[in-house]
């Protein structure tokens, strides 16, 4: 199998209005823009760090159409589709590859954790009926389902997943399916803190929240380890990047994304209930490591 990705794809916010009542496409505006100018080679909206839980069939809609639009074929937009039935994620899926998606990104279902068999019907009944290519998202601490390496490959071989985003965090299995299951799908990392280590071991991409807030540095990152392969200046980078990384692996991840993007000057407003808004002293901690990374912030 060929590869699908190259290069950091951030993991987009949704915005929403003051009172968090209504999608602000303005706001997706401003976040695709300030995403594209830092260099960053793909948006991934409707995902974990965009709320998607927290919004109606319509609502995702219009956020996946919105980003859409507002990447203007800038850069590729993998849509995030993933629903709790088969049925729903196909209604999704569709309308986002009618609006123009260059991909999709469907997390399992994740209340009632399906078999293996199941995830095998479920992707090949959205492969199916679409005709871009499907990211598997990997996140077994929301989903309870747990891939093997053998699996991944089968899961590539059987449906037509061409590639997964790993926000597992188990390095060695992403290790060995980036090595052994390479002709059926492809690895991308999703977890912040190994993004260098999955660079470093020849990822050829991954999606990455960081990338909504310091899309320049973590463009430069790639740019250094993957293309350059400058290690110096990947190590000095990631001196700067991972502290940053922690921080956001440490609290609710949508809420710490949003005030990161805030802080940098393009708000998204607020999350949605239950999410609460990041403690002040938080908020000072994460303005702190911006600034030692040399990133401007405002007021």
């Amino acid at each position: 199998m060929s590869s699908t990705y190259s290069g950091i794809l951030a993991a987009c916010v949704t915005p929403f209005t003051a009172d968090g009542k209504d999608i602000d496409v303005a706001g997706i505006q401003a976040q695709a823009d300030h995403i594209i100018a830092g260099g960053v080679n793909g948006l991934v909206p409707g995902g974990s760090t965009g709320e998607f839980t927290a919004q109606s069939v319509a609502e995702r809609k219009a956020s996946n159409r919105a980003y859409i639009e507002a990447a203007a074929g800038r850069v590729p937009v993998v849509a995030g589709t993933g629903a709790l039935g088969t049925a729903e994620t196909i209604e999704l899926s569709l309308d986002a590859e009618a609006a123009g998606a260059d991909a999709l990104m469907i997390v399992p279902p994740f209340y009632d954790t399906p078999s293996f068999d199941e995830v095998i019907a479920h992707y090949k009944a959205v492969s199916e009926a679409v005709d871009i290519p499907i990211m598997f998202y990997n996140i077994p601490a929301a989903t309870g389902l747990e891939l093997t390496p053998e699996e991944f490959g089968r899961l590539g071989r059987e449906t037509g997943v061409a590639s997964y985003k790993d926000t597992g965090g188990d390095f060695p299995k992403f290790t060995e399916v980036h090595f052994d299951q390479a002709d059926d799908i492809q690895a991308l990392n999703g977890w912040d803190t190994l993004t260098f280590s999955a660079l470093a071991l020849g990822a050829e991409a991954g999606v990455w929240g960081a990338a909504s807030i310091i899309p320049g540095l973590c463009a430069q990152l790639y740019q250094a380890l993957a293309v350059d392969a400058d290690l110096p200046r990947a190590r000095e980078l990631w001196a700067k990047i991972n502290p940053i990384c922690v921080f956001l692996e440490s609290h609710n991840y949508a809420c710490a994304i949003k005030t990161g993007v805030e802080l940098v000057g393009v708000p998204a407003g607020p999350t949605r209930s239950p999410i609460q808004p990041l403690a002040a002293e938080y908020r000072d901690e994460l303005r702190g490591l911006l600034e030692a990374a040399g990133v401007d912030t405002v007021a």
